[in-house]
């Protein structure tokens, strides 16, 4: 095995889309939680679900791992926020140096997609902790909630899907770059 991609879900978006991403490239998806030794692989994917500003066993994942020449590291994100929305954007881009060391940072490719979500199937945790969020944006004049307030209020309580396979292309893309 040349390449991995490495997934971390709770509730399937990751998943999805690290499964419909081995199926376009022909590498195989698995759990974090399985993950085969990364030191001798050339490409490592990681699809991490967004979990209060965190990714869900990124750094667990790669917290041993230092990039050889040659070697690649692919990060993606999946969250509820739209990450077209600059602010967004930043928000995560800021988060993810406080979970991985500068150097494995400042080599990956960092893409960030869209997921789903589905307030029935929460655990009990996450729907309290949505539940106390939607509550105190609820006492907050509208004109100041962030990108990710408007996405949050839009969403409680609903079933939304915004997963969009199209949206891998330029994943695939600069998996197929030549090597740096």
């Amino acid at each position: 095995m040349k390449s991995v991609i490495l997934y971390g879900s709770r509730y399937g978006s990751a998943r999805r889309y690290a499964q419909e991403l081995s199926k376009q490239t022909d590498i195989p998806a698995v759990s974090y939680q399985e993950a085969p030794p990364l030191s001798k692989l050339e490409t490592i994917v990681y699809i991490g679900a967004l979990y209060a500003g965190g990714v869900l066993g990124l750094a667990r994942t790669l917290r041993s791992l230092s990039l050889r020449d040659g070697q690649r590291l692919v990060i993606v994100t999946v969250g509820l926020a739209d990450p077209d929305i600059p602010q967004n954007r930043e928000n995560i881009r800021n988060s993810l140096p406080k979970q991985i060391p500068a150097q494995l940072y400042g080599r990956a490719a960092v893409f960030h997609l869209r997921g789903a979500i589905d307030y029935q199937a929460l655990s009990l945790g996450h729907r309290t902790m949505m539940a106390l969020l939607h509550r105190s944006l609820q006492k907050k004049p509208a004109e100041e909630w962030s990108e990710e307030d408007k996405a949050l209020m839009e969403t409680y309580g609903k079933q939304a899907d915004f997963v969009d396979f199209a949206s891998l292309r330029p994943i695939i893309n600069e998996m197929q770059r030549e090597s740096r």
